[in-house]
């Protein structure tokens, strides 16, 4: 017997979710905007049977919500949702970073130093007028040192958890560099002594600077 391949769906759901994703994050698709099948084919392609599972991973990502009986909307990013994100990711993050500076070797230090360089080479020449393409490749700029700083915690689900919860910032980030709200300078001393504080496995000091990170994403004020 041949088994069914189904990779191409798997693509095609991949493909989408990416698409809605970015439309979500830069507010294409607002907070608590309905998400109708029908509308989302005509917008995206894909079948019924692809855009519902997509809709069902964005929600797994906690960037769409199943309303009962209504179909899908998108999350809504309240004051409230900020604070929420914020608190759970700080107690993540706090977590995963403590084990990762317990059991990290010199390559994850060296994955560290690269993400950071890579992280501070785009902020030098970013600019409060940016345009899409390069406020996403700065967010994945973003989302990838603060993936590595955990990598070497050796938990899954610590690692699966903050990505999940990254991902939800990403709409108050993105606004925030939209908005000219981000002191790049400041950022910038900030997370060199996060890193330095990493390599020289100072917990307390890593963690102090990593939390005022996440807090300078996620204000509203």
């Amino acid at each position: 017997m041949f088994g069914w391949d189904n990779s191409n769906d798997d693509t095609v759901v991949s493909t989408l979710a990416s698409a809605l994703r970015r439309d979500i994050s830069f507010g294409v698709l607002p907070p608590d905007q309905k998400l109708k099948i029908d509308e989302l084919r005509v917008r995206y392609g894909g079948s019924k049977h692809s855009l519902r599972e997509t809709l069902r991973v964005l929600s797994a990502e906690g960037l769409v919500e199943a309303v009962a009986q209504r179909g899908f909307r998108v999350t809504s990013a309240t004051q409230d949702d900020a604070t929420d994100i914020l608190l759970v990711r700080t107690e993540i993050e706090k977590i995963a970073l403590k084990r990762a500076i317990e059991l990290g070797d010199v390559q994850w230090e060296g994955q560290v130093i690269a993400a950071h360089h890579a992280l501070q080479k785009l902020e030098t020449h970013i600019n409060e007028q940016v345009d899409d393409l390069v406020a996403l490749e700065w967010d994945e700029a973003c989302r990838v040192f603060s993936a590595q700083l955990i990598e070497a915690c050796q938990s899954p689900r610590l690692i699966d958890l903050q990505r999940k919860y990254f991902d939800q910032s990403r709409r108050f980030r993105l606004a925030h560099l939209r908005e000219g709200r981000l002191d790049f300078k400041a950022r910038k001393d900030r997370q060199q002594q996060l890193v330095n504080a990493v390599l020289a496995r100072d917990t307390e000091t890593a963690i102090k600077y990593q939390l005022a990170d996440i807090h300078d994403e996620l204000r509203t004020k």
